[in-house]
């Protein structure tokens, strides 16, 4: 039997497919045939050229699979709707009717995210329903998880969702790379000076979390927050983050409704007069840097045995010893 997984070419993904193999585990990964995979090159997995909207390539791919971990996402806060859509929803659909010809299959785990929630100004447990507020990436991951809960009804599919918050670490782009190379060119900015916690979740920390998901018995069913549960404000973190980096911190605040004005209106060419690019702030950025991204994580505590090993400072200083490594920092 084997492991399959989705978004090895990309940062969670990437970082689960090293675990696995080091753990042991016969490795079967999707990757599309202009993905990058130089990064996992040194080790010994099957790597099934293919994409998500490809459902004779998935079933022969899981056909083996006793675990099946979809991280595959478009998770950046700006693209088209349709690139969200492919990913998120119809390409987790494709993977649940795939997961169907998985004889041995024991655990599907589906990476989704704390957005499900819209952005509460508090942030709740996981018996809060979901809640779309038409933003593309909350939408889309609101329907990929419906789909996922609507194949467990259907077919009994043995499911665990996980909902992380802000994951960073080694090859993270959103909150390591972007934020290094705005920092360097002074453009970070902070809202509200910062106040709101991140929810930051390292990444092993979160590869940890699927794998308690993929084994424990009870997990079975259940969806759970995830994160560090440390507490750490987007102040602490850039203010490590930029000491680390040897930057200076942000010297751009915005209060919480000028930052949202602003994206609004630095959105609208994009999405009404089709310019190319994307805007330097979108809504989706304000919501996460402007309000409390600490959603609870007892449940995870209590059933999955989660407990973060590497907190934030340790995960920084890995992540900008990686930025040095790549000569980015």
């Amino acid at each position: 039997m084997s492991v399959f997984l989705t978004g090895a070419s990309g940062f969670l993904g990437g970082r689960l497919a090293e675990v696995l193999v080091a753990r042991g585990e016969e490795v079967v990964v999707l990757a599309r045939a202009s993905a990058d995979m130089r990064h996992l090159s040194h080790l010994p997995l099957r790597i099934v050229r293919g994409d998500l909207g490809d459902l004779p390539t998935l079933r022969q791919a899981v056909r083996d699979a006793s675990q099946i971990f979809h991280c595959a996402a478009c998770s950046t806060d700006w693209a088209p709707l349709d690139t969200y859509y492919a990913a998120n929803v119809a390409g987790t659909k494709n993977l649940l009717l795939a997961a169907r010809d998985a004889a041995s299959l024991q655990r599907f785990v589906h990476v989704s995210t704390s957005d499900i929630y819209g952005y509460p100004r508090v942030p709740c447990a996981e018996s809060q329903p979901m809640k779309n507020i038409g933003l593309p990436y909350n939408s889309t991951k609101c329907q990929g998880e419906v789909a996922v809960w609507n194949e467990r009804e259907r077919s009994g599919l043995p499911i665990v969702i996980l909902r992380p918050a802000t994951i960073y670490g080694p090859r993270g782009k959103a909150f390591v790379t972007d934020i290094a190379e705005l920092l360097q060119q002074g453009w970070m900015a902070t809202i509200d000076s910062g106040k709101a916690p991140g929810g930051f979740a390292y990444v092993d920390n979160v590869v940890d979390a699927m794998l308690q998901a993929a084994t424990v018995p009870e997990a079975e069913g259940e969806a759970f927050n995830i994160a560090d549960g440390t507490g750490a404000t987007w102040a602490d973190y850039l203010s490590l983050f930029a000491a680390t980096l040897g930057t200076r911190r942000p010297r751009i605040n915005l209060p919480f409704r000028v930052a949202m004005s602003v994206a609004r209106a630095m959105e609208f060419p994009y999405t009404h007069l089709r310019f190319g690019g994307r805007p330097l702030l979108t809504r989706h950025a304000v919501y996460l840097l402007g309000l409390n991204q600490e959603f609870p994580v007892e449940k995870a505590r209590r059933i999955l045995g989660f407990s973060p090993r590497v907190g934030l400072a340790e995960g920084i200083d890995r992540s900008i010893a990686w930025l040095k490594a790549c000569g980015q920092a």
